[in-house]
């Protein structure tokens, strides 16, 4: 058998957090078993459906690089096809018209509650024979007796008894089919072996193989993965992360850490805590998904986040690393290399943002210096040891080839002093810190100009601080 997985996503919104998981795994145990990924936009829901959801499920897939194999599915464009369906349960008896008002449901209900019963629609059309009028809806016949069983890939065997569900809605009034009816019929058209979604669509599950069954069509097997929660135990909200997929875009977070991440939320093989997505597809198997719900933890994401950007091509960065310039408005020197500050400060930073907010310091002017670094390295000792190393810096043909951590430390020789005596108040010069890269490495970024402009403005500094 050819597997074939789906990821349905209802255009309402973006593309967030649990979905994206839902669509990964999907993806993923497709690609190991060889078989189709597709992508359905369930989009029946015109009051609360948008286009531009659309675009936003369509780019944060093609962010995360999950590829669907054929074109795009929409429900809206197979209306015909559900009523078609509809009609064939209507004449075989399987399904009927129903007139009760929302008044008298929400009255059974009430009544039933009060009883101590299951509020459930309590069957008044059902055998009624009623025809098609304006304000009826259709009902599905569920069977009376017997039970559906179906054995859950993550929570194992499931069984419900029919007695336990009542005859859903499978059209409105409107005529526009429920989600119920209309993703049984997408997925066997679709041919869809494997349905992997969030457990909360656990209880649709037996009403919905009651359909398949009702229809003829093969029910495909079921894997419900658990929800995401936050750290601190409740559901999953934006305080959290769940946000849009292209958040994390916007935040600086790399696409290959990001489904790194998610692929983690839920699912494990043994100790393993970074995978490439080879290796995600070569070892995804349903068998390993928890069936605890998964907690979304920044400080993780953040951390893998990390070990990719140490990893990655520092021209991929530097292109990166200019988009997040670009919407802060900063304007790149063209002595600055954006790959080399990638290169400077990749294995410290977590995200794009925090490299980039690193490296500001190389493409802006000096406002000014860290009063406690201040303190300590502009002494009157630093007068001497700025002029030296600016008269060395300034005698320099070839800045590209020059060795700059041997020049600092033949001004160290020369004035017979500690490497911190010129070391800390060149670094103040260079960045306005105390901490942070090597000397050589930060002039080299900054170019010959602006490394002597930096020391000059420095020097002028200490001298009329002292004066």
């Amino acid at each position: 058998m050819k597997v074939i997985t789906r990821f349905a996503p209802s255009p309402t919104g973006y593309l967030h957090v649990g979905g994206a998981r839902t669509a990964l795994f999907s993806y993923l145990y497709a690609r190991h078993h060889g078989g189709q990924f597709e992508l359905r936009i369930e989009d029946t829901d015109t009051e609360r459906s948008t286009q531009e959801s659309v675009n936003a499920i369509f780019e944060g897939m093609d962010w995360l690089g999950l590829e669907h194999d054929s074109a795009v599915k929409y429900q809206s464009q197979n209306l015909a096809r559900y009523h078609e369906k509809i009609d064939q349960l209507l004449n075989n008896g399987q399904a009927y018209y129903c007139n009760c008002s929302k008044e008298r449901l929400d009255e059974v209900r009430e009544e039933q509650m009060k009883s101590g019963k299951k509020p459930r629609y309590d069957g008044k059309c059902r055998d009624l024979s009623l025809g098609k009028a304006e304000d009826t809806i259709i009902r599905f016949k569920t069977p009376k007796t017997g039970e559906v069983r179906f054995d859950d890939h993550v929570r194992g065997p499931i069984t419900v008894a029919n007695d336990e569900l009542d005859d859903l809605v499978i059209a409105r009034a409107d005529g526009m089919p429920t989600y119920n009816f209309s993703v049984v019929v997408d997925d066997a058209d679709m041919g869809i072996t494997h349905v992997i979604r969030g457990d909360d669509h656990i209880n649709n599950t037996p009403r919905q193989i009651n359909i398949y069954q009702a229809l003829g069509v093969q029910v495909p097997e079921f894997a419900h993965v658990p929800m995401i929660l936050g750290d601190d135990g409740a559901r999953l909200s934006k305080r959290h992360g769940a946000v849009s997929v292209m958040q994390y875009a916007e935040d600086g977070y790399l696409p290959e850490a990001v489904l790194n991440y998610l692929v983690r939320l839920g699912w494990s093989h043994g100790d393993q805590e970074l995978f490439t997505k080879q290796q995600m597809i070569e070892l995804f198997e349903l068998s390993g998904v928890n069936k605890a719900p998964s907690a979304f933890n920044t400080t993780k994401l953040n951390w893998i986040n990390q070990q990719y950007l140490q990893q990655a091509d520092n021209d991929r960065l530097a292109h990166l690393l200019q988009t997040r310039l670009n919407v802060l408005g900063v304007e790149v020197p063209d002595a600055v290399d954006l790959g080399a500050v990638a290169e400077m400060f990749k294995d410290r930073a977590q995200t794009i943002n925090e490299l980039a907010e690193m490296g500001l310091f190389l493409m802006q002017p000096l406002t000014g210096y860290d009063e406690k670094a201040e303190a300590k390295a502009f002494k009157e000792s630093a007068i001497g040891a700025l002029q030296a190393v600016i008269e060395k810096c300034q005698a320099i043909d070839d800045w590209a080839g020059a060795d700059l951590h041997q020049l600092i430390a033949n001004v160290v020789s020369e004035l017979e002093v500690g490497f911190g005596k010129v070391g800390m108040p060149v670094r103040l010069a260079l960045s306005g810190q105390a901490q942070g890269p090597a000397n050589d490495v930060i002039m080299q970024v900054l170019g010959q100009t602006e490394t002597v402009n930096r020391l000059q403005n420095a020097l002028d500094h200490v001298t009329a601080k002292f004066a």
